[in-house]
């Protein structure tokens, strides 16, 4: 069976419209069982081997997290960084044309990859894998314009029980005032209005396969992990070519990839 191409796989209107009004959208099978169980096998070894670039839950100082390196659990990997250049499994998967040509719908232009931040193989293990709050994921990039959109793959099942992903639809939209923010930029769990916020909250279940798409100013948060076995995905983040990266930061230090239309 040939590969779907961008045309095959093209987002319906409403498809469009419900982007633009809940932020997100999800997309059922995307990837087939034998492509995940590669890629994860990738990731299982690189894993397992501690190839860098890392990051490790120690050093994000989330609550939960072991407080050093040295400390039990301080070895705990959060993220493989670097995603896009460890291994073809991800760099085709980054550049599939069922994503890209989707992307290229819902920015209306021609896309670029950024290699800062997501760009990885983002892991949730037991008992030391932390809970993630409420934030936007525009913290992690500075672009002309905050319109970024993740491409979130599920190797396997992520649910409750293992620290699946929420969402607080439409949330993308809103304007948030500083008060409300952390030093973190995570959204104050004492504050009211977040509060209410938090109530509009909705679990995503994604099973192997199954792929997300999110705005970078749409909320999102996870659980921990209180299953036996690694949640294992990968995430990559996208913008339009012409939203260009501040100069003089690390989104344009780390530089991207042009998608080829």
């Amino acid at each position: 069976m040939s590969t779907p191409t961008a045309a095959e796989s093209a987002l319906s209107p409403a498809q469009i419209a419900q982007f633009e009004q809940d932020g997100y959208l999800v997309f059922r099978n995307m990837l087939d069982a034998t492509a995940c169980e590669g890629m994860l096998a990738v990731a299982q070894r690189q894993l397992q081997e501690a190839q860098q670039p890392l990051e490790y839950e120690a050093e994000l100082g989330y609550a939960g997290a072991p407080r050093s390196l040295e400390a039990e659990g301080g070895r705990t990997i959060r993220r493989l960084r670097g995603a896009y250049d460890r291994d073809a499994v991800f760099h085709d998967w980054a550049e599939d044309p069922r994503v890209t040509g989707k992307l290229r719908q819902l920015l209306d232009e021609p896309v670029c990859l950024t290699l800062a931040h997501h760009n990885c193989v983002m892991t949730k293990h037991p008992q030391y894998g932390t809970a993630t709050g409420w934030h936007r994921d525009i913290r992690y990039w500075s672009f002309t314009q905050p319109n970024l959109i993740c491409v979130w793959l599920a190797l396997g099942d992520e649910v409750a029980s293992n620290g699946s992903l929420h969402f607080i639809p439409g949330s993308h939209r809103l304007q948030i005032a500083p008060d409300r923010l952390d030093d973190l930029l995570f959204l104050r769990p004492e504050h009211p209005e977040n509060q209410a916020l938090f109530k509009q909250g909705k679990a995503v279940e994604l099973h192997r396969g199954d792929v997300v798409f999110f705005h970078s100013l749409l909320f999102h948060a996870a659980g921990v992990n209180t299953s036996d076995k690694v949640k294992t995905s990968v995430a990559f983040a996208y913008h339009g070519c012409s939203n260009q990266p501040l100069p003089n930061t690390r989104s344009s230090a780390s530089g991207d990839v042009r998608i080829a239309d």
